[in-house]
């Protein structure tokens, strides 16, 4: 049950219904009611894999809380005969709860590291054995993927952190914090979110806010526009070139490379409109995930407001814990001893950073060209961040570098290179990846792009007239978020019957001119896969 299926829109009106009309001390009850709902809906066998990783991380939670409390009570209690016996018994509390953390954490990234990877270790193992000239292959297993298991796991072990870190207290009830990790709008593509954000909102008995159920109904229709009018049709041209490689090169290729950098953008933040506004009518604020990203004059900058729940995961997490071990630290000692300081300062911030790209690539899926985007996206900011005194000393020294106009060829740079980065997620053939990159610039078909030959890859004329048209009104809101404005706040302050005909005519729009039938995907996600 997707976001753009009929189903999910008979579900949130009866769920709307029950929820506002029902008692408030019932509505969190309800709740996690329509969670397992959802969950079963799109398929039954996905509960067991979700109970499972709630039930271990609640549990592990309970434990690791405990022992912050008996380290309290211990401290004000025994009487320690240094500062060194003090520091000893907080390294062995700290060591009990290190091994609750990892025991958690190895069961549950064990579970999806079984479901999302062996298949992709079997592909490995056989393309080994044909190259040594083995004619055994082992044979794939038929696993299923459990809906939202990346985003739901990774909710959940950012709770366990944060309790092991001392930073949130340990959620006791069951029920309250299973809703947390099955909130059923972030099941789907995040956002990731942290126990003590959601929690804020997340268990509140607040009464009716007309206001919230407005605002969120319309943060679900801009999520509709931008999935229904520009991502299934750009997405429809991009499945039919990377789909033959072969046909399909040089223009092609090229209009497919954009297409699908503005496609994916569209069919992700549509949905994440329309999970933070599902949320918003349930008077349950998620945080934002995008921040204008495109608007970015660099690789750094961008991923600093892309998915910037998975990227402050990965960053608080990962990067920062591993930068900060002890085993990065003996491997800085000995590069600054063997190779002076300034390498030691930084290989191992590279290193962590690595693995970091790494990690992020094969979570994105089990494929070399998922891997090979998250190491291009880690050699291009490890080099700007080598050349960032470069960078420096040209903005200080040339006035050009300073002004409006190098800052947008800055945006239009960086976004023809996301273009060629998100360019690898197309083909699972890396090899094909780059021979169709290379035919941009080797095959002289350009002549396509003005007889007519993109108006059979998917897409028609009127297609791409409406695709282009929500591009730019995508555009415009982006420019006026930019400025500080909001279109929601704006049209709320217009009279009633402006209102009504500017939501109404949106309604109409997507209704109307978004993309349905043969040739179109309206109920499936890109992010979904994850």
């Amino acid at each position: 049950m997707l976001f753009t299926s009929y189903s999910f829109i008979g579900f949130l009106a009866v769920l709307f219904l029950l929820y506002y009309t029902i008692p408030t001390k019932y509505r969190r009850a309800l709740l996690l009611v329509a969670n397992f709902c959802f969950y079963y809906i799109a398929d039954p066998r996905y509960i067991p894999f979700i109970v499972a990783t709630i039930l271990s991380i609640w549990y592990a939670g309970i434990r690791i809380g405990d022992n912050w409390l008996a380290q309290e009570r211990g401290l004000a209690e025994m009487d320690f005969p240094d500062r060194e016996a003090k520091k000893a018994y907080r390294e062995a509390q700290k060591k009990t709860r290190k091994r609750w953390v990892i025991a958690a954490l190895l069961f549950n990234l064990g579970i999806m590291a079984v479901i999302k990877y062996t298949n992709f270790v079997i592909y490995n193992i056989n393309g080994v054995l044909g190259a040594a000239g083995s004619t055994q292959q082992l044979s794939f297993v038929n696993i299923i993927m459990p809906m939202g298991i990346s985003f739901y796991t990774f909710q959940a072990l950012s709770y366990l952190f944060d309790v092991n870190r001392g930073t949130c207290e340990a959620e006791r009830s069951l029920p309250r914090f299973a809703l947390f990790v099955s909130f059923f709008p972030q099941l789907v593509q995040g956002p990731i979110s942290r126990y003590p954000d959601l929690a804020q909102t997340l268990y509140n008995e607040d009464p009716f806010d007309k206001k919230n159920l407005y605002f969120g109904l319309q943060r679900m229709l801009w999520g509709y526009f931008k999935k229904l009018l520009v991502a299934d049709r750009m997405l429809a041209l991009v499945r039919t070139v990377t789909g033959d490689p072969s046909t399909y090169h040089g223009s092609y290729a090229l209009v497919a490379m954009l297409f699908y950098c503005i496609g994916l953008y569209a069919d992700f933040t549509g949905g994440i409109d329309i999970t933070i506004g599902v949320a918003e009518c349930l008077g349950i604020k998620l945080q934002e995930n995008f921040n204008l990203p495109y608007f970015s004059d660099s690789l750094a900058e961008f991923w600093r407001r892309w998915h910037m729940s998975m990227s402050s995961w990965f960053r608080e997490y990962m990067f920062f814990p591993l930068s900060t071990s002890r085993p990065m630290g003996r491997f800085a000692k000995f590069v600054k001893t063997h190779f002076g300081n300034a390498l030691g300062k930084r290989l191992p911030l590279y290193l962590s950073s690595f693995i970091v790209w790494f990690a992020t690539g094969i979570w994105h899926g089990a494929s070399w060209n998922f891997i090979f985007w998250g190491l291009a996206n880690w050699a291009i900011l490890m080099l700007s961040q080598e050349l960032e005194g470069f960078y420096s000393g040209m903005r200080e020294r040339y006035a050009f570098f300073r002004t409006s106009t190098f800052k947008v060829i800055a945006v239009i740079r960086t976004f023809l290179l996301l273009a060629l980065l998100n360019f690898i997620d197309c083909y699972l053939n890396i090899i094909h990846m780059f021979k169709t990159f290379l035919s941009i610039f080797t095959t002289s078909n350009y002549h396509l792009l003005f007889d007519g030959s993109m108006l059979k890859l998917g897409m028609s004329g009127p297609d791409f007239i409406a695709a282009l048209a929500g591009s730019l009104v995508m555009l415009a809101v982006g420019l006026m978020q930019v400025k500080g404005g909001s279109i929601r706040e704006m049209v709320a302050q217009k009279p009633p019957a402006f209102r009504f005909v500017f939501w109404y005519g949106m309604f109409l729009i997507v209704l109307i001119f978004g993309a349905y039938g043969v040739g179109y995907d309206a109920s499936q996600f890109v992010y979904n896969q994850f």
